[in-house]
């Protein structure tokens, strides 16, 4: 007769918590590192969760941010960033996994993406167990989103959800050790907005000290806006939602009525400009909601924080995949409708020089479409990743997922978000008929990419050289082999 171990009981400092046994790794899920943010904690920097006198049942996913996800045709979405919201107080949680019998390992901890409105740390594809059979102690945590998160309300401390990231790494600090990690040997690690949201941590004051190595994937630090820009955003809802733009106007609106919103000016048509002082829209409308820089989160612009020697002590492995828009242009049938011109006027709202940026990527021999999707994935996310690796001062390796989705017919390609399957060993829950994988993708490809990240987090290792503005070396994930990588065409269009 089997008898099933007992679920696991650790202590932290708030109380005990229970989790569940997974043959030879621990789960805890949902435990708390700061107080439910409600009632006057709703728009208030994070606050100490409250304790608790009897064990606390730690194996059942709870509450996650307000959100409403927003189908994309032809493809699951839910394995890659969950479910959507679950309602309930308590949701400035996170899991850990841990093996058993685990003392002073390595600890990973992950901030998943959805540009800043979706997702949470209950995703399958990013589930932390892969990493604990592979001696990793994994945190995987959930933050405010939207309004909530990284809207700069006046009378509201900003970039709440980046300080909400905070509180979760230093409640690492705090008690991972009781988990069998050890704080002094944190990697923190994402995808999309979470790796915006990390290269913004490498870079702020009041992170430091709480990670020791970053991994940045298919993120970099230019998507921040200037407080007065992000304000027309602050006043655009408010006049949308009949409040005044306070911390009391937005208090007062219900979450469905807030999302709502928040939809409505996430549209494309939706008339806002967020464009900074030198013509630019450095999130290229993909969100409305990012972080801000000009307080005491970030103080000046991530490039210009790495130039003065901030995060210098922190290693980076930072990198992207090789068609990134596809993600965004291929399911919708947009890289394959539209010409020249439309694909000019979409540019523009964004770059001042739309035209000499299609231009250089082969408009007038190309699709329009096609070029379109050419010049935003470098400009988006692969030139900027490489001018954050330029400006850190401390050692920065670069990669890039060259790999193709047999996705949408093989048109998918390299496309934004392949790669977590593969860091996280999770192939089967992305693949399938609508599974951003597509079919029978390659598994001894996510048995290396899911050891690179291990090696790293471990002690830095990595096989290639670190990157330099001479040398650009560029380690090809598929390929499994470092290239010099020429400047992109786009670089010259950007800061």
């Amino acid at each position: 007769m089997n008898v099933l171990p007992p679920a696991p009981v650790v202590h932290t400092s708030t109380g005990d918590v229970r989790g569940r046994q997974l043959a030879a790794v621990r789960h805890f899920v949902g435990v708390p590192y700061a107080a439910s943010p409600i009632g006057d904690r709703r728009f208030a920097e994070p606050q100490a969760p409250v304790a608790w006198q009897d064990v606390r049942e730690a194996h059942v996913p709870g509450a996650t941010a307000p959100q409403r996800l927003r189908a994309v045709p032809g493809l699951a979405i839910e394995p890659l960033v969950g479910t959507g919201w679950t309602p309930g107080d308590d949701y400035l949680t996170l899991d850990v996994w841990t093996p058993d019998a685990a003392q002073d390992l390595p600890v990973m901890v992950f901030i998943h993406g959805g540009g800043f409105v979706i997702g949470s740390k209950d995703a399958a594809v990013q589930d932390g167990a892969t990493f604990a059979r592979d001696g990793i102690v994994c945190v995987s945590i959930n933050y405010r989103l939207g309004v909530d998160g990284f809207l700069p309300i006046p009378g509201v401390p900003t970039n709440l959800g980046l300080r909400d990231m905070i509180a979760a790494l230093q409640w690492v600090q705090k008690e991972i050790a009781a988990f069998g990690g050890d704080p002094a040997n944190v990697t923190i690690f994402g995808e999309s907005a979470g790796a915006m949201a990390i290269a913004n941590l490498v870079v702020s004051p009041l992170a430091t000290g709480l990670f020791r190595r970053a991994i940045i994937q298919s993120g970099h630090g230019a998507m921040t806006r200037d407080i007065p820009v992000a304000r027309r955003l602050v006043d655009k809802l408010a006049k949308l939602l009949s409040i005044p733009a306070t911390r009391e106007g937005f208090a007062s609106v219900p979450t469905e009525t807030m999302l709502d919103a928040v939809e409505a000016v996430s549209l494309p048509t939706a008339r806002i400009d967020l464009r900074g002082p030198d013509g630019r829209e450095p999130v290229f409308g993909i969100s409305r909601f990012v972080p801000v820089h000009g307080d005491d989160v970030l103080p000046v612009q991530p490039l210009d924080a790495l130039k003065a020697g901030a995060g210098k002590d922190i290693d980076v492995l930072i990198g992207t995949n090789a068609e990134e828009m596809n993600l965004y242009l291929v399911p919708t049938g947009v890289r394959d409708k539209i010409g020249r011109l439309l694909a000019w006027l979409v540019l523009r709202k964004s770059q001042p020089n739309a035209w000499a940026i299609l231009k250089a990527y082969g408009a007038g021999r190309k699709r329009g479409g096609q070029a379109l999707a050419d010049a935003l994935s470098d400009l988006v996310f692969r030139t900027p990743a490489r001018r954050f690796a330029e400006e850190h001062r401390g050692r920065t390796h670069v990669y890039e997922l060259e790999w193709r989705s047999g996705a949408f017919g093989g048109e998918l390609g390299a496309a934004h978000a392949i790669e977590n399957p593969f860091v996280f060993d999770t192939l089967a829950v992305a693949s399938g008929p609508e599974g951003i994988l597509g079919e029978h993708p390659p598994q001894e490809l996510a048995t290396r990419i899911h050891r690179l990240w291990i090696d790293f987090a471990r002690d830095g290792s990595l096989p290639w050289a670190p990157f330099n503005r001479e040398t650009r070396q560029v380690y090809r994930l598929e390929a499994g082999a470092a290239v010099h990588e020429p400047v992109m065409p786009a670089a010259r269009f950007l800061p």
